[in-house]
């Protein structure tokens, strides 16, 4: 028997039992309703080759929104442009992007990473039921359906849906609107970063701007390496020159080139090493400090140390 018409057989299978399925809803009470649709889902996911996971919206009592469903629908706004016949768009507070599209309800589209191909299907589901709650709730709940055959169930576990959701978080940091941050005191304030500087306008001999790019990529690719070695993650420049040399640009450049945001740190409005380590903990995780004039900052804590211990004496 060929391969159809086995596929055609079981399909045709799956059919009759959806049939009396619906059947059963209908006319057979409560108590054995659940019990024959409990055995009845045990033979269906026998039967069918393929694993489903469903992601929600919405996790636990207060309905807050789930990380992961945020990173797949990012992940799958790209594929949704191309793939799905209807979409969604909303805008887009604090992106670079004014509109983002994803896929509506009810739509599905493929996806293959390292030659497995996975399906995506999205859905809502609808409160029917009046339920009494101190925090707000959304009648309708919505989910992200996977889909993918069981031979492949260690590899989408393990690797596919980490890849995904690393991925997804990786195009939400480049899409949104970086921020340039100035100190006052122990506190930031920040403005929307929009400096235009890339490396391929950047002034520079193109062999030290392609060492400079590469070791940038390669540093902010290096975070699982860093931990595995027990080092900060973390990299150092010193650029100096006179006044209109292109120091900032190039820094702007580099923000640009890896999406973070720009601490602008002004030593001198730092009273002591408690309030610098307040700004150093408030910064985020993936973001450019820039210290200027540092050269004359270097000995600012101990000679306000030494003018605190004079004054004392």
């Amino acid at each position: 028997m060929r391969i159809g018409e086995i596929f055609a057989q079981l399909g045709s299978i799956l059919a009759a039992f959806m049939f009396m399925k619906a059947i059963l809803e209908q006319y057979f009470p409560h108590h054995l309703r659940s019990s024959v649709e409990k055995h009845s889902q045990k033979l269906l996911s026998f039967l069918s080759p393929y694993v489903q996971i469903t992601f929600n919206e919405f996790t636990g009592e207060r309905l807050i929104r789930s990380d992961a469903y945020s990173a797949i629908e990012t992940y799958l706004s790209s594929n949704s442009s191309a793939q799905a016949s209807r979409l969604k768009a909303d805008v887009v507070k604090n992106s670079s992007q004014a509109v983002s599209l994803s896929m509506d309800d009810n739509e599905e589209v493929a996806d293959e990473f390292s030659g497995v191909k996975v399906w995506w299907a999205s859905g809502k589901n609808i409160s029917k039921t009046q339920t009494f709650s101190f925090h707000p709730v959304n009648d309708e709940k919505r989910f992200y359906n996977l889909r993918f055959h069981k031979k492949h169930r260690k590899f989408i576990t393990e690797t596919y849906i980490n890849h995904v959701l690393k991925e997804g978080k990786s195009i939400e940091v480049r899409n949104r609107q970086r921020k340039l941050y100035t100190n006052s005191g122990s506190s930031w304030s920040h403005v929307p970063f929009e400096h235009p500087a890339t490396f391929q306008t950047l002034a520079m001999e193109p062999e030290k701007k392609r060492d400079i790019v590469d070791d940038l990529l390669a540093f902010s690719k290096a975070k699982d390496f860093y931990a595995r070695i027990g080092r900060a993650w973390k990299r150092g420049y010193l650029l100096y020159g006179p006044p209109g040399t292109g120091k900032s640009t190039m820094i702007a450049a580099m923000a640009n080139l890896l999406g973070y945001d720009l601490y602008d740190l002004e030593l001198t409005a730092v009273k002591d090493n408690t309030e610098l380590k307040k700004l150093l903990i408030g910064t985020s995780g993936k973001a450019i400090i820039v210290i200027e004039d540092i050269d004359c900052s270097a000995d600012l804590t101990g000679q306000t140390g030494r003018e605190e211990r004079a004054g004392r004496g």
